[in-house]
């Protein structure tokens, strides 16, 4: 089995370093007090302490570093402590990943020298089956040393289903935090039908569909959640409270829903991911005989389908 050879660039490497150095620099003014983040630098140094890692995973150093650099960059924008954890434990995963991108090499490394050495191992069989004219012997010595080859061989392929086996749950794990982040930053509640988010009255003026100024931030952040995740559908659904006619209030309902889906749209929502639907008054979340229970009826709730885009029917 013969081992692929890399040649990695040195300026790669060297402008990576670089990288780190002027986040490590440029922070150093700052308070070190985020855990995740000292332990993500500590991690980055150990590998970059390794000469075999900087060797044989310079390209993956080189996205630890760049990783790295975004979670400084956070920290000395003093941006929340959620994102600069997320962003450190993503470097520290990186870090992780270069790592065991060394040890997989170093392990092929050395099945190229056992190799090696079972060549060695069978010139010497026939060298020494020439000199006793035994062929019987010499023919026992080399089905041996092929059957410890192949057990070799098969131990091998055994840790590298391993090592991938890991390397994939540990992305798996870190889809699942980042979906969870996602989910956390839209505050939506987990219900019978699955998430739902709530945009309320507060985002429209009285009997008016256009949004105000403060509905922008939510909207963003859903629309961001859906172009991540393009395999999930959302269904629109416009309420109101009891005031006014029934026609009067299916129409408002529907507009809002609708403004709602125009504005995902134009940020870039794909438009077969978006469902619409007035319910006017009906299905109301609280009592309509005060003002504030009337104001939690005026909204528009958004219902997020699962991975497979399946959307349970209220």
């Amino acid at each position: 089995m013969k081992i692929p050879r890399r040649i990695h660039s040195l300026s790669l490497v060297s402008a990576a370093l670089l990288a780190v150095s002027a986040s490590l620099i440029g922070c150093s003014s700052l308070p070190s007090n985020n855990a995740m983040l000292d332990e993500a630098r500590s991690d980055y140094r150990a590998a970059q302490d390794n000469p075999q890692t900087q060797s044989m995973a310079a390209g993956e150093m080189k996205l630890a570093a760049d990783a790295l650099g975004r979670a400084d960059a956070a920290w000395a924008q003093q941006d929340e402590v959620a994102k600069v954890n997320h962003l450190a434990y993503l470097a520290k995963q990186q870090v992780a990943i270069a790592q065991e991108a060394t040890r997989q090499k170093v392990a092929e490394a050395a099945i190229g020298s056992a190799n090696v050495r079972r060549d060695q191992i069978r010139l010497q069989a026939r060298t020494e089956e020439a000199d006793r004219a035994g062929r019987k012997a010499g023919q026992a010595q080399a089905q041996a040393a092929q059957s410890q080859q192949d057990s070799m061989n098969a131990q091998a392929q055994t840790a590298a289903v391993q090592q991938q086996a890991q390397m994939q749950a540990e992305e798996a794990r870190i889809r699942t935090y980042q979906l969870e982040t996602q989910i956390r930053e839209l505050n939506a509640k987990q219900t019978e039908r699955g998430l739902v988010i709530t945009i309320g009255d507060v985002l429209f003026d009285t009997n008016r569909a256009e949004f105000k100024s403060g509905a922008q931030r939510s909207l963003d952040k859903l629309a961001g959640f859906l172009k991540a995740y393009p395999q999930r559908r959302a269904q629109i659904e416009g309420y109101t409270d009891s005031v006014g006619s029934d026609a009067s209030n299916e129409s408002l309902s529907s507009r809002r829903a609708a403004a709602v889906r125009n504005a995902l749209i134009a940020q870039g929502v794909d438009g077969q991911q978006l469902l619409s639907q007035s319910f006017g008054e009906s299905h109301p979340v609280a009592s309509n005989d005060n003002a504030a229970g009337r104001q939690l009826n005026r909204r528009v709730e958004i219902v997020l389908s699962d991975d497979s885009g399946v959307i349970a029917a209220r």
